[in-house]
């Protein structure tokens, strides 16, 4: 169903009149609690996917006098583009003619060829700035709408427009997840064993058709890091909570980062140690984790004396062959962190251009702070409640931290800086949230009615 008009405000006034009964479907009953639910029981009876295995982590884990255990939960989130979704499209005897932004054209090529039974060649893409994408704009569901109602309406151009509502209820939502972790410490506070498991849903297996018993790197990514743990065991469980999934911007480093590098630092606690001395003790000391740590420590004044009321946390990680360190400044106002300072280290390997690197960096922690803080897609009865900004909080300009960056000289191969801070800043906060509070958060966003259940 679409309604086609001379101007976008009659065609969406148009729209509003329609009375739809809409059948509600198999989803009619969901509610983020179940999608939660079924994925914490998926871990507990799924069948898991190996992904690494060194020595008898179960066994060394079961056998310990002293074992550390975390769950962690990361929420559903919604892209949100500044431009929503939309698409011109001119349907004229044979062939059609696509304008608009996508991050897969070619594939969008195919895909409108196919549906209208044309041939590829007499189908033109023609690609524009994305206005946002953070993979969003993967998925082409709007082009194949633009093209199927330019085909209903020929020989004229149609530009479809997604409302800001139609854009957040009808994403491709990054999907929830639930990762279990245990740890054996050792009498000088040092893990020797290491259980690693996460159940989520596996985008790959949409988009691309992989088998479900098929490992899907792209649930896995960052979930092996530097630390020395000695036996190591990481499983993944693929489970379907219920919504279509899509890629966000950092794919799964933005969940099995959280995870982590919160449980590092409640190792750290358990041990009684400074939490970036405690890292740096499981690291290789040449390492480019361990100089980018140590970089991002000494660059924060770690160890210094904050003004009153402000707190650290540390957060680390590799992804996209970028090793990156990041310590954030927060202080506490009405149960929940209002973050000052983020100092960033990225040891990238060679750049080409360094003011674009910092931009990178910048945009990407701003993208995951918004996520960090406050951002949630929650279903009820099968609906999304978020329908816009006023009910999906994203950062404001006042609410900018001051971000302090530091690229490191290298001539290592180039590594990816688009996302890895947006998976980072997260954690960080969540560290510096314990140093503030003595309560681990164990799950986003960090509103202050989720913190009060930490």
């Amino acid at each position: 169903m679409a309604v086609v008009a001379d101007t976008y405000w009659h065609a969406v006034k148009a729209r509003e009149a329609l009375v739809v009964q809409w059948d509600e479907g198999a989803n009619a009953n969901l509610t983020t609690q179940a999608m939660f639910d079924g994925t914490r029981a998926a871990l507990a009876s799924g069948k898991p996917i190996p992904l690494k295995k060194e020595g008898d982590a179960d066994g060394v884990v079961g056998a310990a006098s002293k074992v550390v255990k975390g769950e962690y939960m990361t929420q559903m989130l919604s892209h949100s583009p500044m431009e929503p979704m939309n698409f011109t499209a001119h349907f004229e005897g044979d062939r059609i003619r696509l304008v608009g932004s996508t991050q897969w054209p070619d594939a969008v090529q195919g895909a409108v060829a196919k549906m209208l039974s044309l041939k590829v060649e007499n189908v033109a893409v023609e690609n524009t700035f994305l206005g946002g994408g953070f993979g969003r704009r993967i998925d082409f569901d709007y082009i194949l709408q633009a093209a199927q109602i330019a085909k209903a309406v020929p020989n004229k151009p149609v530009k479809l427009i997604w409302t800001r509502e139609d854009d957040m209820q009808h994403d491709f939502y990054r999907p929830l997840a639930v990762h279990q972790l245990a740890a054996a410490l050792g009498a000088d506070g040092k893990p020797s064993a290491l259980t690693w498991r996460v159940a989520s849903q596996s985008v790959t297996g949409r988009v691309f058709g992989l088998p479900p018993e098929a490992p899907d790197a792209l649930m896995t990514e960052a979930a092996v890091q530097g630390y020395q743990f000695g036996a190591t065991r990481h499983d993944v469980v693929k489970h379907d909570a219920g919504l279509r999934v899509g890629y966000w911007r950092s794919v799964s480093h933005n969940m099995n980062v959280f995870a982590n590098e919160v449980f590092i630092d409640t190792l750290a606690a358990e041990a009684k140690a400074d939490p970036v001395a405690y890292r740096l003790s499981l690291l290789d000391p040449k390492s480019r984790y361990a100089k980018v740590l140590q970089q991002a420590a000494d660059k924060a004044g770690w160890g210094k004396p904050l003004a009153a009321g402000r707190f650290r946390g540390v957060a680390l990680m590799e992804g996209y062959d970028t090793y990156m360190a990041q310590v954030v400044e927060i202080s506490m106002k009405d149960g929940e962190p209002v973050v000052h300072k983020v100092t960033v280290v990225a040891d990238l390997g060679l750049m080409v251009n360094p003011d674009t690197v910092e931009a990178q960096i910048q945009s990407s922690i701003i993208f995951g702070l918004s996520a960090a803080l406050w951002g949630e897609i929650t279903v009820d009865k099968g609906r999304v409640q978020q329908a816009n900004f006023n009910t999906y909080r994203i950062m404001r300009t006042h609410e900018a931290p001051q971000i302090d960056i530091v690229l490191v000289p290298s001539s290592e191969k180039p590594g990816g800086i688009g996302e890895p801070a947006t998976a980072l800043v997260g954690p960080a906060v969540a560290n510096a949230i314990f140093a503030a509070t003595g309560k681990r958060p164990s799950r986003m966003p960090f509103t202050a009615e989720v913190l009060a259940r930490a």
